[in-house]
C-alpha cells in the first residue's frame, strides 16, 4: 500500500463537516486515533500539537441537538489503518 494516495493527516481534525478543521479527503481513508497509547473509536475532533481530543459526553445533547463534547488532554497520535 502506497502513502502517496493518502493526504497527510492534519495536526487538527474534526469529523463535523461544518468545522473549519474538517478535511473531506482524509475521511476517504480509514484513520485511527491513539490517545495515551490506547486506540479510541469515539473521537470527534483532535489536536496533536495541543494534546487533546473531543469525545461525546454520554448521550447528552446541546441545545442544537448535537452531542455535548468533553475535551480530554493527553498524548494524541493519528494514523491510517
Amino acid at each position: 500500500m502506497s502513502d502517496t494516495t493518502r493526504p497527510e493527516l492534519p495536526d487538527h481534525l474534526s469529523i463535523d463537516p461544518r468545522s473549519k478543521h474538517y478535511v473531506a479527503a482524509v475521511f476517504e481513508h480509514d484513520i485511527g486515533i491513539l490517545f495515551n497509547g490506547k486506540e479510541r473509536q469515539d473521537v470527534e475532533e483532535y489536536c496533536i500539537s495541543e494534546g487533546w481530543i473531543k469525545v461525546p459526553a454520554g448521550r447528552t445533547l446541546d441545545r442544537k441537538g448535537q452531542p455535548l463534547m468533553i475535551k480530554l488532554k493527553g498524548k494524541v497520535e493519528a494514523f491510517y489503518k
